[in-house]
């Protein structure tokens, strides 16, 4: 098999302007984005393998939606931004065919084996690393240009010096968004879907468990949060002031989030930030009114702000007091009336017609309806007003629309909907004529007694060119010139395009009908137009049973005696993992200096000793590698930029890669593994089954499978420590709680999910329950795995104990399955008692798994 594209070296990154790209979920979207001035749209297709399965068009319609957009000087993006399992390699294939063939400008990718395949498959098609690849350093943007990416969509988690920092150390095009919603976790590193609800984030099927309610537990005692129960519900980002230092940084492309979202939202936005970019690339001063960004936080906002890219403040990000879209605060209950509700306004204006919602904070349970609806009728001290934007104020709703026995003084009263807003946006929607046209400039050759030609040509200098019919006759009065042809060439009215410049050659004293010349303007458009819109040709060829084929010897399926590796994240659990004896025990420790002294005390035990890596590195963080190194202990490496980093390195020890790397398929696995991995621990996303095809694939001795953990449900930037144990805004002034509190998240189901920070401290949400492969590690046995993982997050040291003496007793061939699930539903923890028991989670194979064929190398 080919070995990923080697990495190039960067130089000195080039001013360009930065594309504004626009959300697309369907035909509305579409043309909202377009004439409000988008020079990019990213878009996903039904069916394929995108991150928002419940809208995308058809593929039969991306030919003429390339077309459309080329015409329109827009760029069109795809998405293919899931992880691919081997069984569907052949379909990506396909689809990937079709995306090529069908001209698009770039695929937007988050699998590495995908990446390597699109490459393989067309050359020529531009890939984009998705965010949910993670990447937050220079290396992990250079890992990604060794699949073939040429841009990267960097994690919503950087601050402007972050991304500054990366922009300085790579030339690879950086992408950033700007708007929209937050994920609390990492994009890519967010396995609560699948771990609580079978349909995975990384697979387009996000359950948005972050927007729900939880308590929070502190050293086993629940706290009074006061309004705050949707402890990881972050709000929305809306960096818009911070368009000029990111214009000045290099930043490639501004990207809107809001694929779900409707016309209106993407045209607001849209014309917001080509607003600020312009202004900011030619030196201006934002010009951004007060009613415009009223109306962007009106369309949707769960609270907007620029968040981390301002810089950490653990305080701001997540408010906690509600899940969803509020539109704009306008005030505070002060008495429930007879007719009405009596508020204090607090500046923005209301009328009658506008939608309201009473927000008591959901104290009536989060799954039942909001007391609201439109207003009625606006009473001030003088009497009826149609409107009314501060002091105190009575508002009447119709009868029977709100009940006011469940509104109290003190909720907060939203604006969700401004029927005016309508108005306001409808000219950013467009009509039949094109809103947002495109510069072109005109070349006018007239000789006296040969035919007319017209040139125009685009921005991107392409032109075209068209010819009269008749030749130029000699002028009887006024003499063709340069002000008659610019006034009849510039009539581009229903055209996609400006007259932006002009010039001519004109030779004697020559006369054209008015109607000539506005026909030679008319087929120069269509012709300019047809060439604009024509689909690129492309080298695309098939390329994955070539990507398939064996390169190496077959493994016995008896490759020895089976092997425990053993994950401790305290002193207490490293204790009872050294007197159980297993082959490995890695060290995921909260601080690093703890770490040189339980290294070598494994050492010293005579037992193979590995440090886990922090699952993200910031340009600040680089030089974690260099201690991690110093240990003189094996790596397990959770980072593709830890991994890029440490290529030509010498004198590594053995590296490991985590689940964190995302391996789904053969093609990703070996791509992985060729950059020097030992082992590779399987992504989370994949079951049993595909979990022991894919050892089938790659070799069953360069697999580490997991056999009990405690998912990693969340990992995010934001310190829940921090935020609600703390007054303060980040590590330097928080107090560090996390070295002296323990923290746990009661959901609405009543189990508790223990909440670790790490050395970066970024947190950790874990499954409560203890994820077992019990019903399945007999097969993966029989497939030749022989490496398995133990991880510990909770267990206090008989915990330890107990499960990795039931995990040996079952390898010995003296516990069932059924027996060994007994015993690890007993181990209990402070945070998370015995009652909890395990599950089978990701592990679980749906009935409907064979319907896909098993994929097979090709013999070599």
């Amino acid at each position: 098999m080919p070995s990923p594209l080697s990495a190039r070296p960067s130089v000195p990154r080039s001013r360009v302007k930065p594309e504004v790209m626009s959300p697309v979920g369907g035909w509305p979207q579409l043309h909202a984005a377009v004439e409000a001035g988008a020079d990019a749209v990213f878009f996903g297709l039904d069916h394929g393998f995108q991150a928002r399965a419940k809208v995308g068009f058809q593929p039969e319609e991306l030919p003429e939606i390339m077309r459309a957009l080329h015409v329109r000087g827009v760029k069109g993006f795809v998405t293919f931004n899931t992880l691919v399992f081997d069984r569907e390699l052949y379909e990506a294939e396909s689809q990937l065919l079709h995306l090529a063939r069908s001209g698009v400008d770039a695929i937007i990718v988050q699998d590495w084996g995908a990446a390597q395949l699109a490459h393989a498959v067309c050359p020529d098609l531009p890939i984009h690393g998705s965010t949910q690849m993670s990447i937050t350093s220079a290396e992990g943007a250079e890992l990604a240009r060794r699949f073939g990416a040429t841009r990267v969509v960097l994690g919503r988690e950087l601050s402007l010096q972050d991304i500054g920092r990366i922009a300085a150390a790579t030339d690879m095009e950086l992408e950033t968004f700007v708007h929209g919603a937050l994920c609390v976790s990492y994009s890519g590193q967010c396995f609560s879907s699948e771990a609580w609800g079978g349909r995975s984030a990384n697979r387009g099927q996000c359950a948005q468990a972050c927007r729900l309610p939880y308590d929070l537990l502190v050293d086993g005692e629940r706290k009074d949060l006061g309004d705050a129960r949707y402890l990881l519900s972050p709000g929305d980002l809306y960096a818009l002031h911070q368009v000029p230092e990111l214009v000045s940084l290099g930043v490639s492309c501004l990207k809107i989030e809001g694929r779900y979202k409707d016309a209106e939202y993407v045209a607001l936005t849209t014309a917001a930030y080509r607003q600020a970019v312009d202004e900011a690339w030619e030196g201006l001063p934002l010009s951004v009114t007060a009613q415009q960004e009223q109306d962007i936080a009106q369309v949707y906002s769960r609270g907007l702000a620029p968040h981390f890219m301002a810089g950490t403040n653990h305080q701001t990000v997540v408010r906690g007091r509600a899940p969803r879209h509020r539109g704009l605060k306008v005030g505070v209950v002060t008495e429930v009336t007879q007719k009405g509700v009596r508020v204090e306004l607090e500046g923005v204006p209301l009328h009658p017609g506008d939608g309201l919602v009473f927000d008591a904070a959901d104290w009536q349970g989060p799954f039942e309806k909001e007391e609201g609806g439109f207003l009625y009728e606006i009473f001030t001290r003088q009497g009826r007003t149609e409107e009314a934007s501060s002091g105190e104020v009575e508002l009447r709703f119709g009868q029977n629309a709100v009940k006011g026995r469940r509104i109290a003084p003190g909720d907060w009263v939203w604006r969700t909907s401004d029927p005016s807003l309508s108005a306001r946006v409808k000219p950013l929607l467009g009509g039949t004529d094109p809103l947002h046209t495109r510069p072109v400039s005109a070349h006018f050759v007239g000789v006296l007694g040969e035919v007319p030609a017209l040139t125009l040509t685009d921005e991107a200098g392409r032109s075209a060119t068209v010819y009269g019919e008749t030749p130029l006759s000699a002028a009887r009065n006024r003499a063709l010139d340069d002000l008659q042809l610019f006034d009849q060439l510039g009539k581009l009215g229903g055209t996609p395009y400006h007259l932006a410049g002009l010039s001519s050659e004109l030779v004697g004293e020559t006369f054209l009908p008015v109607s000539a010349l506005n026909a030679l303007r008319r087929e120069a458009v269509t012709a300019l137009s047809e060439l604009r819109g024509q689909t690129p040709e492309r080298q695309v060829q098939p390329a994955l049973n070539e990507l398939l084929t064996i390169s190496t010897a077959p493994e016995s399926a008896d490759a020895g005696l089976p092997r425990l590796h053993v994950l401790v994240r305290t002193p207490e659990q490293l204790e009872a993992a050294i007197g159980s004896r297993p082959e490995s025990i890695t060290l995921d420790y909260l601080e690093l200096y703890g770490l040189k002294p339980s290294v070598t005390r494994v050492q010293e035990a005579g037992i193979e000793v590995r440090v886990a890596s922090p699952r993200i590195l910031k340009p600040s963080e680089q030089n974690i590698q260099k201690f991690l190194l110093s240990l003189g202990a094996g790596l397990l490496v959770r980072s593709g930029g830890l991994l890029e980093g440490l290529q030509d390195t010498p004198g590594l020890p053995e590296l490991s890669g985590d689940f964190s790397l995302n391996a789904a398929n053969v093609l990703s696995a070996r791509a992985l593994l060729d950059l020097g991995l030992t082992r590779l621990n399987p992504g989370l996303d994949l079951n049993a089954a595909q979990v022991r095809e894919l050892a089938g694939l790659v070799g069953p001795s360069k697999i580490e499978a997991t056999v009990y953990a405690h998912l990693p449900v969340f990992h995010t930037e934001h310190c829940v420590f921090c935020r609600f144990l703390s007054d303060g805004t980040d590590h330097t002034n928080c107090g560090h709680p996390c070295e002296s509190h323990r923290l746990a998240l009661r959901d609405h189901k009543g189990q508790t999910h223990p909440v670790m920070a790490d050395v970066g401290c970024r947190n950790t949400v874990f499954e409560g329950r203890a994820q077992s492969a019990a019903k399945h590690l007999q097969g993966w046995q029989d497939a030749g795995l022989r490496d398995f993982r133990l991880e510990f997050v909770h267990e206090d040291a008989a915990g330890v104990r107990m499960v990795i003496l039931a995990f040996r007793e079952f390898l010995a061939g003296r516990l069932s399955a059924p027996q060994l699930e007994e015993q690890l539903s007993q181990v209990a923890s402070p945070d998370a008692p015995a009652g909890q028991g395990v599950t089978e989670g990701s592990l679980f194979v749906p009935g409907n798994f064979g319907d896909l064929p098993q994929l097979e190398l090709i013999g070599g």
